[in-house]
């Protein structure tokens, strides 16, 4: 790492989603020197409140507040990645004021889709991003003027297989669940970091279709983003 090293944070509410985001910095974009802030408890505190209230929208802004002003050797954050779908309203409060790139999970993966196609299968396995994701979804097509066709599917027992360390049974789950629209979309998005390791068992069930994940987009797009506006010594070509 030098003075020059792009810092990125990486904002979590599942410890399943750490490991995907490591994953895609190492493969995408390994120069990026990132660091991790996980609060277990936003996710469980969101599951049982149905909603997202006022509580959680100001511990994500005392997160990002955190990832924004800390300072080390290397300077201060280039930009934020939160990897964490159901919380869209809490981080877009927070794009609004910060001057660094902020990225919500998914917001890449749906902008690469709409270029990609009209038919689409959006999976979760966390129930309380559903609703969250396809209006951002719905939005974002909206926002171009295209006209779509999407499904979601919260994948039931998936999440629960991957927290008691059976992940070929999570991914076995995807796959099954989305074999089921096989022939009916053309672009499938597995809509939590934490889903990523399942995208060769969905493409299997899928052929012909494109399989995104929400890591890869994400920092692909965090990359063009700190280049242009976050880190003006940072240059592609280091």
């Amino acid at each position: 790492m030098t003075l020059d090293t792009p810092r990125i944070a990486l904002i979590h509410a599942l410890e399943e989603s750490v490991a995907p985001a490591r994953i895609a910095f190492a493969e995408t974009w390994p120069e990026a020197f990132c660091f991790d802030l996980l609060d277990t408890s936003l996710s469980v505190d969101r599951a049982l409140a149905g909603e997202l209230d006022a509580a959680m929208m100001q511990r994500f802004a005392t997160l990002a507040n955190y990832a924004s002003t800390s300072t080390g050797k290397g300077g201060k954050a280039a930009g934020i990645l939160f990897t964490c779908s159901a919380f869209g309203p809490a981080i877009d409060a927070i794009k609004a004021r910060l001057t660094i790139p902020v990225l919500r999970p998914n917001e890449a993966a749906f902008s690469q889709a709409l270029e990609k196609g009209t038919r689409f299968l959006l999976m979760v396995s966390f129930q309380p991003s559903e609703a969250t994701l396809k209006a951002e979804f719905e939005e974002m097509a909206r926002q171009r003027g295209k006209s779509i066709s999407l499904t979601t599917v919260v994948v039931e027992g998936a999440m629960q297989a991957l927290k008691s360390g059976d992940s070929p049974q999570h991914d076995a789950l995807l796959a099954e669940a989305a074999a089921r629209y096989a022939g009916l979309v053309d672009t499938v998005v597995l809509g939590q970091f934490s889903q990523a390791r399942a995208r060769s068992a969905v493409q299997r069930s899928m052929p012909g279709a494109t399989v995104l994940t929400t890591p890869h987009s994400a920092v692909v797009e965090m990359r063009r983003l700190v280049v242009h506006c976050g880190s003006p010594n940072y240059q592609l070509t280091k």
